[in-house]
């Protein structure tokens, strides 16, 4: 009789304590996952604060293109309020293609590719794309292995038990010419 209890009490041990131990896992791929995606806010809120001036440089060249400087604007206070990450990606696909356009203007200018503000400009805005294309590798694999752990089991039992939720990819889609990285470089 006592070995039967025993046995009954060392099984639930084990299973409470492999319990806490998937619990504690998934709770910190999903707090890795969170601060991934901060990781990725800071260097997008880098280059919404970039373009601004960008655009006020281009301007000073370039005036007669106030319906590029518009969308590039629309673009970027679209990319600031976006919510879920689809709406992010999308936002961020047009912003991509709105700075591509103004780069283009800016090639007509030799002045304005000269000038030391615009050159490091292009030089500030080239560092934080590479950053953001940095920050979202590291997010993304961060959600590929919490989706993993809340997918496999054993671990999945303890996920639907607790209501972890699989997170999205953050993916930019889009057109092969939006998946292109904004060049800055003349």
């Amino acid at each position: 009789m006592n070995t039967i209890i025993w046995v009954i009490l060392g099984a639930l041990i084990l299973i409470v304590g492999a319990t806490v131990m998937f619990y504690n896992r998934l709770v910190s791929l999903r707090a890795r996952a969170r601060e991934a995606w901060s990781d990725i806010e800071v260097q997008l809120k880098r280059r919404y604060d970039l373009i601004p001036n960008l655009v006020e440089t281009v301007k000073g060249y370039a005036t007669h293109e106030s319906g590029l400087f518009q969308k590039v604007t629309e673009a970027r206070t679209a990319a600031m309020g976006a919510q879920s990450m689809a709406d992010h990606a999308k936002t961020e696909n047009m912003l991509a293609g709105a700075l591509k356009s103004l780069f283009a203007v800016a090639e007509n200018y030799p002045q304005l590719r000269a000038a030391e503000n615009f050159i490091q400009m292009q030089r500030d805005l080239t560092d934080t794309e590479d950053k953001i294309q940095a920050a979202r590798r590291f997010y993304n694999g961060n959600v590929r292995d919490l989706n993993i752990a809340i997918e496999t089991f054993p671990s999945s039992l303890i996920a639907s038990m607790f209501h972890f939720a699989k997170q999205e990819f953050f993916d930019l889609d889009g057109t092969p010419e939006q998946r292109e990285p904004v060049k800055v470089n003349f």
